[in-house]
């Protein structure tokens, strides 16, 4: 009994306000349904990391030395030693990639690179509120709404931020259905959100299928070498899927291994929310600038989409330029679902998904030009 009081005793104000920030994160996963299979694991290891003396981390018992606790040996295995979880992550989302509507309206490439505009302008606002560079470097990354990307970036820039970073870029990934669209409405007007794109797909032979992938690696590799990690990995899965001879691995990687390693990576990314750490100021504020970036990342692509217009006979819904971002698919429903709104014939699903993809890829070699400049 005195052991439990001496654990209720030692329980700090900063950890309560972590076990509130775990049954959010909890409660947006399970009743909102926002990410769940992100968020719950992280909301979960938040309270575990948090309890006093918690066996989930290292620590030193005397007469037995010290102990391995578990999540802080799948983080310092998994993300600080190598980034394995982030990029065999990757390799899931390729292989959920299909790349079709990209390939046959390739105009679509020119959204992704735009929606990575609020990633840079971030970076300096962090800069300039005080943050060092490589922690504002990985601030900033948060705007493309890929989680993944977010933690290797953190995580290979040293940030002092991880914890803070993560749950910002998951937070808000999870949020594109409530964000997106007031960031659309507030630069666009209604007759622009009712534009028409009928779909009329370009047919892509399996031959162009399977060398985009590898022909992107090549690319980025040389233009922003940094960055094969994580546009090789992408590239990868994506290459899996497509070449028709590894279906059942493609399954595996777009089902067992994504699942698997989200579950993991979710809980283990928990490690860096210790209140100690978590519970500052800073932490206030990297929410905030990551808002700030995810925002002008999708006002960006809007903003680009309205400016081509201005010389195309054939008019962009400016709203797809808004999927440019990375959170895939869900960004590119948000654009449907917002086109049907607006005129219940104006289905924008397909030209959005072209859009999403690129900015997946466009994410990642953002992520890799960061690292390249800053590392």
């Amino acid at each position: 009994m005195d052991f439990l009081w001496s654990g209720l005793l030692s329980i700090t104000w900063q950890q309560v306000i972590m076990y509130v920030v775990g049954l959010l994160l909890i409660y947006l996963a399970i009743e909102k349904n926002y990410e769940p299979a992100l968020l719950l694991p992280m909301g979960f290891g938040a309270i575990l990391v948090n309890l006093p003396a918690s066996g989930v981390l290292n620590q030193f018992m005397e007469g037995a030395g010290e102990t391995h606790g578990i999540i802080q040996w799948l983080f310092e295995s998994g993300i600080e030693a190598s980034e394995a979880f982030p990029l065999l992550l990757f390799i899931g989302i390729g292989a959920m990639i299909d790349f079709g509507p990209l390939l046959s309206n390739p105009k679509m490439f020119l959204f992704g690179a735009a929606s990575q505009f609020g990633i840079f302008f971030t970076i300096f606002m962090a800069s300039l509120l005080g943050f060092d560079i490589k922690d504002a470097a990985s601030i900033g990354i948060i705007g493309a709404a890929d989680g993944p990307t977010s933690i290797l970036v953190s995580q290979v820039l040293k940030s002092n931020y991880i914890g803070a970073i993560a749950v910002a870029a998951y937070s808000y990934m999870a949020l594109v259905p409530i964000i997106q669209p007031m960031a659309i409405k507030a630069v666009t007007t209604k007759k622009e959100r009712m534009i028409r794109m009928p779909y009329e797909p370009g047919k892509v032979s399996r031959f162009t299928r399977i060398a985009f992938p590898i022909i992107v690696t090549f690319v980025a590799g040389l233009v922003a070498p940094a960055s094969v990690a994580l546009v090789g990995f992408l590239m990868f899965g994506n290459l899996i899927r497509e070449c028709g001879c590894l279906n059942s691995l493609s399954e595996t990687a777009q089902t067992t291994l994504a699942n698997l390693i989200t579950l993991v990576l979710g809980i283990t990314i928990s490690f860096s929310m210790k209140a100690d750490q978590f519970v500052s100021l800073q932490t206030l504020m990297i929410m905030g600038l990551g808002l700030f970036a995810f925002i002008f990342d999708s006002i960006g692509g809007v903003v680009f989409a309205k400016f081509l217009n201005l010389f195309s006979k054939n008019k962009v819904n400016p709203m797809v330029g808004a999927a440019g971002i990375s959170a895939f698919p869900m960004s590119a429903r948000v654009i449907e679902k917002m086109g049907i709104a607006e005129d219940k014939t104006n289905h924008l699903l397909m030209h959005a998904i072209g859009a999403n993809v690129s900015g997946q890829v466009a994410s990642a070699v953002a992520g890799g030009i960061i690292l390249g400049f800053f590392m």
